[in-house]
């Protein structure tokens, strides 16, 4: 997206001693995190917003004030809230869990991204949230791959957004990876 080269460390989250090896790498304890030229960045809205800074050309934010502040915002959004969605469907990559029911905060959360989809989708045109791919539709890549997991029913529209980042070539990348990784996390393998 930002075509920036990186290098991508795997900690196991699961093993007690790597604590120690986290902080190295990053001060808040907190992944991920970026080290650029010695200076390490660990939130994702800093990560994405230094990123737009150091490759102004690729246009991580849209061009125009009004909808940068608007992508920021709904960066912001699923940056920081969604918490029901986020307990009740836990990040797992490798799991597929068809028959999965959303409790009704979960489904409130899921309504709700789905309202700003399908806002951004009608104001901007499309494919993604503003007309071109920014920093927003990478916010809600890790919410796709949840919806993908648990088999989120979704109206056309969004499932048609769902499926064009699914497409995208860097979370295709990234997702085929991840299913080659041979540690898994005890807590996520479970039956729903």
């Amino acid at each position: 997206m930002a075509d920036v080269e990186f290098k991508e460390v795997l900690v196991d989250l699961a093993d007690a001693s790597a604590r120690a090896e986290i902080l190295l790498l990053s001060p808040s304890i907190l992944v991920p995190c970026l080290t650029y030229e010695g200076s390490k960045i660990w939130d994702t809205l800093a990560i994405g917003e230094f990123l737009n800074e150091l490759r102004p050309e690729k246009y991580l934010l849209p061009k125009d004030i009004k909808q940068r502040a608007h992508c920021r915002s709904i960066s912001g959004e699923i940056h920081s809230g969604f918490n029901a969605l986020r307990s009740a469907m836990p990040m797992n990559l490798k799991g597929h869990f068809p028959k999965f029911k959303l409790w009704s905060k979960a489904q409130q959360d899921t309504d709700r991204i789905c309202a700003i989809w399908k806002e951004c989708l009608n104001m901007y045109g499309g494919p993604f949230l503003f007309g071109d791919l920014t920093l927003a539709d990478a916010m809600y890549a890790p919410v796709v791959t949840r919806f993908k997991t648990y088999d989120v029913k979704l109206d056309r529209v969004c499932e048609n957004y769902r499926d064009q980042i699914l497409d995208w070539a860097p979370l295709r990348d990234w997702t085929m990876e991840a299913l080659q990784e041979e540690e898994a996390i005890e807590e996520l393998e479970v039956e729903f």
